[in-house]
């Protein structure tokens, strides 16, 4: 529901997995200002892996049905992208408010999620700040643009007007068909693990399920800032709101 309100406002969410196991997407793309995300959602989508890289989707593939094979499992990466967000959503005063802290707090909360970026995330602890801080450029035609997205689309915890992209990590799912080493409670001696019914890897799954969760927390975000009575008067607000910036940037 949340997600079909977004598209009202013509905000678009995708997710898209970058990594299973130990082999990588190039994310490159992730952090240029001219990324056809239009072009990497749809490859997504036909992608049984939620992968755009039909040859990294099979490379998947085999290494999940190897783990299978040896009854283990497989965390991973995923990313999820949203475009067509205003500038100026969230809060830059109270660290409860940060859309980027509402929205790692909800990835946080999904099961077996263990870490959370925006943007390029821990690559930036490692940059200098003239190599990572995106550039602010003008055109009449565009009028404010960047053309890179380090930040990843949050910027003072308030969105920039670029395309926001969240970064997840998921661990292997911890319920093995190959039990390992454990203690028995009462008895306090080693035993093995109960064997248990259990998938080898739930990246992609996990991927659909962050889409939801962030949508939840961008409607928040963006009603709390627009809404109306109805969807036509919230329409209006958000309308009169987008009509202001450009007036006050020309």
């Amino acid at each position: 529901i949340a997600k079909t309100l977004l598209s009202t406002f013509n905000i678009k969410i995708f997710s898209l997995v970058l990594s299973i196991g130990g082999i990588s997407l190039d994310d490159d793309f992730l952090y240029s200002g001219y990324t056809d995300f239009n072009h990497i959602s749809e490859m997504a989508e036909k992608s049984i892996l939620r992968c755009p890289n039909e040859s990294l989707t099979n490379k998947f593939k085999e290494l999940i049905d190897l783990a299978s094979s040896e009854g283990d499992t497989l965390g991973g990466t995923f990313a999820v992208i949203v475009e067509g967000l205003p500038v100026g959503l969230g809060n830059f005063i109270n660290w409860d408010l940060r859309l980027d802290a509402r929205l790692s707090y909800a990835m946080m909360g999904i099961q077996a999620i263990k870490a959370v970026e925006i943007g390029k995330g821990i690559k930036l602890a490692h940059s200098k700040g003239s190599e990572v801080m995106d550039e602010i450029y003008y055109q009449k035609d565009k009028l404010f643009y960047r053309k890179t997205n380090n930040a990843g689309g949050v910027e003072g915890g308030m969105t920039n007007g670029m395309p926001l992209v969240i970064k997840c990590a998921m661990k292997p799912i911890p319920t093995l068909k190959k039990p390992l080493t454990s203690v028995d409670i009462k008895t306090k001696e080693t035993v093995k693990a109960v064997y248990e019914r259990s998938d080898v890897c739930a990246v992609p799954s996990a991927s659909v399920i962050a889409e939801a969760m962030s949508a939840l927390v961008i409607a928040d975000a963006f009603l709390e800032k627009f809404s109306g009575d109805s969807i036509n008067e919230t329409m209006n607000n958000y309308n009169s709101y987008l009509r202001a910036i450009v007036s006050d940037i020309e």
